[in-house]
């Protein structure tokens, strides 16, 4: 059964939340964010401003499957998941 559109914004929010509480991701949980990111990316419905917060998180979430070292990589972004996930909840 296909996730719907709240479910998949609840658990975008819920790995970068833990990414940032945990300070690095695994590569499953990259790839899980590219998967709900481009299934939303195609939902008509969706904000365009979400939009431009996905292709940010989608370039994270690409750089995290290719880095070498994803406690430094996790590190990089540390002043950004907060901000991503306060945007998604005013557009969402």
């Amino acid at each position: 059964m296909p996730l719907n559109y709240h479910d998949q914004i609840h658990l975008l929010k819920d790995i970068l939340a833990d990414h940032q509480i945990d300070c690095c991701g695994s590569v499953a949980e990259y790839e899980q964010l590219e998967r709900v990111i481009k299934s939303l990316m195609v939902n008509n419905e969706i904000d365009q401003n979400v939009k431009g917060i996905l292709q940010d998180i989608y370039s994270y979430s690409q750089a995290g499957i290719n880095s070498a070292n994803d406690h430094d990589h996790n590190q990089l972004h540390q002043s950004k998941f907060t901000g991503w996930i306060e945007s998604i909840d005013q557009y969402s």
